[in-house]
């Protein structure tokens, strides 16, 4: 039994430690670039002032994992909205709020390089757009532009 679990252990156990590259999905903006990752995080958080949003939250589980003796890849959850959009999609959704703010993720690939994804806000604010309807949907567009601007400038 004992050789099983270490037979098992060596090939889950790299993977939990870096699970990998994020692979392209269905409403996903997924930008690999050549920084590492602090200076990535740095610029990303440059380009939301810069076009006029803010960093609302930000979490990531790799500082605690290191005080607990893990080593993980750096990775960081960034949320991304302003008070403009806030009240403007309240009044047409408010259960669509539930996804504010949007979300940036900045990762740490096996080569060290960083990686910059999001999901587009149309994608994100899709399933309310029954209930706010083309108003709703234009500003999801919106914010499609201003994520897009925030992702080009963080990375360029």
């Amino acid at each position: 039994m004992r050789v099983i679990s270490v037979i098992v252990a060596a090939f889950v156990f790299p993977t939990v430690l870096f699970a990998g590259d994020i692979a392209p999905r269905d409403g996903w903006v997924v930008m690999e670039t050549t920084r590492d990752h602090a200076t990535l995080l740095a610029d990303l958080k440059k380009a939301v002032s810069k076009n006029k949003m803010g960093v609302v939250t930000q979490a990531g589980p790799t500082a605690t994992a290191r005080g607990r003796g893990i080593t993980i890849p750096e990775n960081r959850v960034i949320g991304v909205f302003n008070n403009d959009f806030a009240v403007k999609i309240l009044d047409l959704s408010t259960a669509a709020m539930i996804e504010a703010p949007v979300r940036f993720y900045v990762t740490e690939e096996e080569n060290g390089n960083a990686t910059l994804s999001y999901k587009k806000p149309s994608f994100v604010f899709a399933p309310y757009a029954d209930e706010g309807g083309a108003a709703l949907q234009a500003l999801a567009r919106d914010l499609d532009a201003r994520f897009e601007m925030i992702a080009a400038d963080a990375t360029k």
